[in-house]
Parts: structure tokens; C-alpha cells; sequence
């Protein structure tokens, strides 16, 4: 093996490393902020509330409830 092909695949594992990484990153980021926009702009309550603990135990309770 010759120093490119060791740099290349540095590089590839780098590249797949983040990748493992930024993707369920953004898919938490998109699903946090898709909460928020759903609570705040089409819920039309407080951005205050929406951060609240409570707030969500009590979502999460009426759409799991037996």
C-alpha cells in the first residue's frame, strides 16, 4: 500500500465517521424543531411552555394512554 492509498482511506473512514454521527443529529434537531413549530405556530401557545417538562409528559401521556 502506498502513503495515497493510506490517506484516502483516512479520509473514507473520517467521512463515514461523521456521517454515523451528523445524520441522527439532524434527524434529533428536525424532530425537536418540528415540535416547537407545531406548538408554538400552529398550537399558538408560548414558546415558554413548549420547553416545559410537563408540557410533554402530558402529550405523551394522552397519545399512549391505554
Amino acid at each position: 500500500m502506498t502513503q495515497e492509498e493510506k490517506v484516502e482511506k483516512k479520509k473514507g473512514s473520517s467521512a463515514k465517521i461523521l456521517r454515523r454521527l451528523l445524520i441522527p443529529l439532524l434527524l434529533l434537531v428536525a424532530l425537536i424543531g418540528g415540535m416547537l413549530i407545531g406548538y408554538v405556530v400552529v398550537g399558538g401557545q408560548d414558546i415558554g411552555s413548549a420547553l416545559d417538562y410537563r408540557t410533554w409528559k402530558h402529550i405523551f401521556d394522552l397519545v399512549f394512554a391505554p
